[in-house]
């Protein structure tokens, strides 16, 4: 059954023992902050956290309790999306794409089954009064200080909404995209807009402006996990995240109008804002903010929205999350992307075995490939084709090992490639865009790549000396200690 509410995710994850409610009065400035971070850099990420009694910037209690690291961990992050291992979601993408026509009348009719998976998980809009909208502010009752809005780090701009699903529509073909993007708090009834240029809510803004016209927003604080999710997916600009949604939690995402614009969001959302960005209008100071990569991004311009309505649901609850030096709760987000857009990274570099960004990296900056390399310069072919791959392109650092090493393992991984390179030989460089948060880039958004080819070396490509064995006990010893180890009074394998 799909967890339709965040009221839900939060019952399905104290039911596995996996939340941990806080009912001492704890401050959004910078405490919150600071008790999760300590949290989260717990073996396994720590434990999903419901603050009970937040206390807002001017002393009092809030009325919205606010939960965090809700998608912290492995387990959370597949109960949000009701697996046992986020695997089986790639999986599912895999069968889909296998659709070779076969030949036949029943062959084609075994095809209807998948073909309607796909088909039956659109949003579909709901009528009547949602839950979103029991509260409604409007005019002068909009005021978001009344809202947990935390303020993370000591030298951030100001206080930050972080897990939003902002959602924008292409203006000329009215399709829809909801994207992930923080947002900061500049008073009451605005905020700003952080899209960076290469995003979709950005290039809306774009053609809006040349529209002459004013662009709608809504910012959603807090629904179904899978949307919650999806928000953040690296999707096609023409692929609908609420579709996505759909198809992870095998059943449709209901919508609902909102109510100052034509916009459609989560019928169950817990809080949204309304409002809109004037394109005409100057922009305005955003950030600093104490960013993923561990280090404060600095300030720029970006859009001011200004906010219309802001609607809610009964006994709301404030979803949010921080970043900082990792590994933090975005790891575990990112690990599902990983695990979940492997299938469609094979489809145009399928000689890729799999992938992994380690914690560390920051996602952008470090990335384990593992391939079943076929000829010489195989490895060279995939770190360039990699390059080429939406947000792939912004990956900093590509080591390629072989097929047989477990990529999900740095220690292994790195283990290999510093056996397997020699640096002068195997190191490429290249130049082209970065990540934004990247303040060791020669320029904004713009500078060097390398990538390392740390697989077994052929003779066309210069090694001729003999490769070696890597060094393993025989089968028949393994078993043999297996079956005397406990005798061995050592204790557990793995313990200590």
């Amino acid at each position: 059954m799909s967890l339709d509410t965040l009221a839900q995710f939060l019952d399905a994850i104290d039911r596995a023992g996996e939340l941990h409610r806080i009912s001492t009065p704890t401050n959004v400035h910078l405490e919150i902050t600071e008790i999760t971070d300590r949290v989260s850099k717990m073996h396994g990420g720590g434990k999903a956290l419901l603050f009970e009694k937040p206390i807002l910037r001017d002393g009092t209690l809030s009325a919205y309790p606010v939960a965090i690291n809700l998608f912290g961990s492995m387990r959370r992050m597949s109960i949000a999306l009701g697996v046992d291992s986020l695997d089986e979601i790639g999986a599912r993408i895999t069968q889909l794409m296998d659709m070779k026509v076969p030949d036949g009348l029943l062959g084609k009719l075994s095809l209807l089954p998948r073909l309607l998976e796909v088909s039956k998980f659109p949003p579909r809009v709901r009528g009547g009064t949602p839950s979103c909208q029991d509260v409604v502010w409007q005019g002068d009752e909009i005021d978001l200080d009344k809202l947990p809005v935390l303020h993370c780090w000591p030298e951030d701009g100001g206080p930050f909404l972080t897990m939003t699903a902002v959602v924008s529509k292409d203006p000329a073909r009215g399709i829809r995209n909801v994207g992930m993007y923080r947002v900061q708090q500049l008073g009451k009834r605005h905020v700003a807009m952080h899209w960076q240029r290469h995003k979709t809510g950005a290039e809306h803004m774009r053609q809006m402006a040349e529209r002459g016209e004013k662009m709608p927003v809504c910012i959603i604080i807090g629904s179904d996990p899978a949307s919650m999710y999806a928000a953040s997916a690296p999707l096609p600009p023409n692929i609908d995240e609420f579709l996505f949604a759909g198809f992870l939690r095998r059943d449709p995402v209901r919508l609902t109008k909102a109510v100052t614009n034509d916009l459609e969001v989560p019928a169950d959302s817990e809080i949204v804002i309304e409002g809109y960005i004037d394109p005409a209008e100057a922009l305005v100071v955003e950030g600093p903010f104490g960013d993923h990569t561990g280090f404060y991004s600095e300030a720029d311009l970006y859009p001011r929205v200004h906010v219309t309505a802001v609607t809610m649901r009964k006994n709301a609850v404030y979803s949010t999350t921080i970043v900082g030096r990792p590994p933090m709760e975005d790891f575990y987000l990112g690990h599902a992307t990983e695990r979940i857009f492997l299938p469609l990274l094979k489809l145009t570099t399928p000689e890729v075995v799999d992938y992994h960004m380690p914690a560390e990296g920051g996602f952008h900056n470090l990335v384990f490939v593992s391939i079943d390399k076929k000829y010489p310069g195989h490895a060279d072919k995939v770190m360039h084709a990699l390059w080429g791959q939406g947000l792939m392109s912004l990956a900093k650092v590509l080591v390629v090992v072989d097929k047989e090493v477990n990529v999900r393992n740095p220690v292994e991984a790195w283990w290999v490639a510093l056996n397997n390179m020699d640096p002068q030989r195997d190191v490429r460089f290249t130049m082209g865009p970065v990540d934004v948060l990247d303040h060791a880039s020669r320029a904004f958004t713009y500078g060097s790549k390398m990538g390392i080819d740390a697989t077994r070396k052929w003779p066309e490509e210069g090694f001729t000396r003999a490769w070696p064995k890597v060094i393993e006990m025989d089968d028949a010893t393994k078993r043999a200690v297996d079956a005397k180890w406990a005798s061995l009074g050592i204790g557990p394998l793995g313990a200590g």
